[in-house]
Order: C-alpha cells, then structure tokens, then sequence
C-alpha cells in the first residue's frame, strides 16, 4: 500500500487545490511530501539542481495563512519546480553550466513572478541539459537525470530534470522551455503531460536565451487539466518582452469540456518515418482510433517541407545561440578562470566553462553567420522555415489540430547516443516543426512499449491552445494512462 505521503505526492493539481480548499490537506503537508521524495530519491534520479527547502516551506506557511483568510490565489499552495534556465533572485540559476555555477540573479523571470502571485509553492531548480541543449539531459554539466520509469535510461531533453521531477512525485507541476522539443519530448519519455505554447503567448522575460526565435516556457503536469491551470497563471502579455503578445488568455481549464463533435483531426501523410519503434507506432494508432471514437473526423493533410524542418533546425538554433552565448565570458556573470592576458582569460573561462554540446552549437552557428555563408546557410534556412509555416497555415483550412507521435522511440539507454550526436538530434524529429513554425503543441502519454510511456503530440493552431487542450483532455479521460506512475524507490 502506498504511504499517505507518498499519494500526496502523486496528487494531480486539480485535486490537490480542491483538498487545499476544503482544509483536509494543509500546504506544508504538502510540501513536506515532496520534500522528504526529493531528499530520499533525487540523489539517484537528479532532477535537481538546487532544492530551496527552506523557501518552500516558507511559501506553504504562507499559503495556508492565505487559505484560511480565505483569499486563495489558482495555485496557491501547489508544488512547482522550475528548469533551471528560469532567473530567481532566491536561488542560483546555472542553465546547468559549469560558467554560470552560483550565478544569482537581480530579478525574478516574468513567469516566476507569475506563478508567485498565483501563490505556488516553489521546490526548487530543475536539472536541465546544459543551457538547454540536448535531448536527453545527459549534457548537464552537473549530473544527468534518470528516467523514473527505469533508471537505465534518459528523461528526454533538454527539460529533462522537470519532467523526471512530475512523473516521479517530486514535484507537482513544472516549468520548461522548449526550442525544437524540450517540454515535449521529455514529456513523452517520462509519460507526464507537456505544453509548448504558441511562441509569443508566454513571456520570455528572464529566461535564459538558447535560440531566442524559437523558445517557449511551457507547463509539465500529470494531467491536461493541471496543464491548463498552470498555462493560464503564466500566459499574457509583458512589457518587458517585446515578442509577448497582447492577446487575450482564456481559462483554458474551463474549456475542456470533452466534447469532439465535429472537430477535425489532421494525419500528416509525412509524419510516417523510417525508423519508428512498432511499440510507438501501435500506440500512437490506438490512440488515434480512440480519437475517431470520441467524434472527431480525421482528415490527411500533408507538410511536404517537413523533411526539411531538422536540418533547418540545426541551422537556425545554432546561428542564435553563437550569438546569445556570447556574452558568456566570465565578467559580467558566473565564473571567470583568470589568465595573464583578457583574450586567454576569456579563451580559458569559455574553453573550460562550456561543455562539448555548447562548444559544438555555437562552432555550427558561428560557421552559418559568417562571411560568406551567411547567405548559404542562415538565410536559406530561414526562406524554407517560411515554407514549413505555410505548410501549417495550408493544413489549418482542412483541420483543427494535427495529430503526430511525440518521438519515433520510447526512452533510450543513457549513454546510447552521446558519442553519434545525428542520432540523438533525430530524437526531436516530429517536435522541431511546432517551433518552426511558432505553433502550440501538446504530448499526451498514449500507452507504453516494453514498459516505458509512450507519448502522442497534438499540434493546434496559432494562440488555439484551447482546442489543443480539449481534444487532448478529451484522450486522456477516455484512457487511464494519466492515472499511471513509476514506482520509485531510492536505490537503482
């Protein structure tokens, strides 16, 4: 029999708010449940950078005041972890990066901020792959983290850290960022739920940059209801965010009514790759049967220039973040390794304080940008992202969402990939398009293939989270594999 603490733990959102409300849980009871899973776990799964204990039972104590005065904000006394490339002044944030190591910073990103005044209680900073490159949080310059699942094999990337967080009970919600993937793959390997919103719907603010035309911060949770309360406290427009924009922000948790009458429901002809796992692509299948069961209509679409979207990809992040790592040198933030002249000391503090994934993107990026390739590179690339966005706008005359798997495999080995990096970027082969074209996507657990989660991506249209969420919603009640979680114990 599970322990009480240990069902505190796995208490989606929703419910833990209305126990909360009603006094039978208290949120330092709460809060003490995962702290105590995170102080007997996580030195073996590593999903946290820094665990701010003190903070969040501080936060709970304040919660429950705010309960009992009855003035409870949406997410008052809920447990959060946050991806450690979100700025906090009361905890470091590394981008999980030995050049950042105790770098504190002078203001809160808008999205902590937020979930602040919708009175969450916030655990700590989550482990992530280092300043967000990778698919599997294995380039984390701290540790890795390990699947909850079974811990032979990764979380996904580079949001690996959050997600390993939920699908474990160390935390009850999450926050990522996802630039060709981040949120979603993870979310998939972890079978937790995961939400890239539409680029622009979610400030920036704060968030240490990877490839700034492509990242998003979006919401982990256990179910998509959770998601849609967390997506609501954090969406909205920001002054201080020059590509926030100021479109209205449903409650996008009221809008899930379950209802899939007359939706449609998009099959891309070209989302059928060499290379998928059978598991994956039964699963995947079933769940898109269920989806026709429920009432939507499915309808093929195609994204012819979705052959191109990973090579585009791998273009057009790299180029950002040469650009955006450049002001890591050692003087203005984190650490410096001092050198008889500046030139070799900013040489020694990159050279030794960026791992080998950083190293690589930013030699790729800096390559596309200069002179001479520039035009070859960088440019084209953006020429045929326009194309992969009109292939969307096209497929939304006929359909309302798009249906896809969240990655062509379960869970890999960690280790499996690290030396061959072709292989590990494929991982993001059906997630990078959604940031292309700056859509919402969503991945949803489906099922499982040899006992690991298996995930399905909904993809909607621009600032359509809504739709996204209910047909998603919609799944997931239909099926119990939210109600599924890892057993966990504190040994491998």
């Amino acid at each position: 029999m599970p322990s009480a603490s240990t069902e505190l733990a796995f208490l989606p959102a929703a419910a833990a708010r209305r126990l909360l409300g009603s006094r039978q849980v208290s949120a330092v009871e709460l809060a003490e449940a995962h702290l105590a899973r995170i102080e007997a776990l996580d030195a073996d799964l590593g999903c946290y950078l820094h665990v701010m204990g003190e903070t969040a039972r501080s936060q709970a104590e304040a919660a429950d005041a705010r309960i009992k005065a009855g003035s409870p904000a949406p997410l008052t006394g809920i447990p959060v972890a946050l991806k450690d490339v979100l700025c906090t002044t009361d905890a470091p944030t590394t981008a999980g990066s030995r050049i950042l190591a105790g770098f504190r910073s002078p203001y809160d990103a808008t999205v902590v901020a937020r979930l602040r005044d919708a009175g969450a209680v916030v655990l700590g900073k989550a482990n992530t792959d280092e300043f967000a490159m990778g698919s599997s949080n294995e380039n984390s310059a701290y540790k890795p983290v390990r699947n909850p699942w079974r811990r032979e094999r990764v979380p996904g990337g580079s949001s690996g850290g959050p997600a390993a967080a939920v699908a474990g009970g160390l935390a009850t919600l999450a926050l990522g960022s996802d630039t060709g993937g981040s949120i979603r793959q993870p979310a998939g390997f972890c079978g937790v739920v995961g939400v890239k919103p539409t680029y622009g719907r979610v400030s920036r603010y704060g968030l240490i940059a990877f490839a700034s035309s492509l990242d998003q911060i979006g919401p982990f949770a256990r179910t998509v209801e959770d998601a849609a309360m967390l997506l609501t406290a954090i969406a909205g427009p920001d002054p201080d965010d020059a590509t926030s924009v100021p479109v209205p922000v449903p409650d996008f948790a009221a809008t899930l009514d379950g209802d899939l009458r007359g939706l449609r429901i998009g099959i891309a002809r070209e989302y059928n790759v060499d290379g998928m796992e059978p598991g994956v692509e039964v699963a995947v299948a079933a769940a898109i049967r269920r989806l026709e069961s429920l009432g939507a209509e499915l309808v093929e679409v195609s994204l012819p220039h979705t052959e191109y979207a990973l090579a585009t990809y791998y273009i057009t992040a790299p180029a950002e973040a040469s650009a955006n790592l450049a002001r890591f040198y050692g003087v203005r933030y984190g650490s410096v390794v001092e050198a008889p002249t500046l030139l070799e000391t900013y040489q020694r503090t990159r050279g030794e304080g960026f791992g080998p994934e950083v190293k690589r993107r930013i030699m790729l990026g800096t390559y596309a940008l200069s002179s001479g390739y520039y035009d070859a590179y960088y440019v084209k690339a953006q020429k045929v992202r326009t194309l992969i966005k009109q292939d969307f706008d096209r497929a939304w005359e006929s359909v309302d969402v798009i249906v896809a798997p969240t990655s062509p495999t379960v869970a890999f080995h960690l280790g499996a990939r690290t030396t061959d990096p072709y292989q590990m970027y494929l991982a993001d082969v059906f997630t990078i398009p959604a940031n292309m074209a700056g859509i919402p996507g969503i991945s949803i657990p489906c099922g499982f293939s040899d006992g690991l989660p298996v995930g399905l991506q909904l993809l909607g249209k621009p600032f359509d989270e809504a739709t996204m969420l209910k047909v998603a919603h919609a799944y997931e009640q239909a099926e119990p594999w939210h109600t599924m979680h890892p057993e966990v114990s504190g040994h491998a």
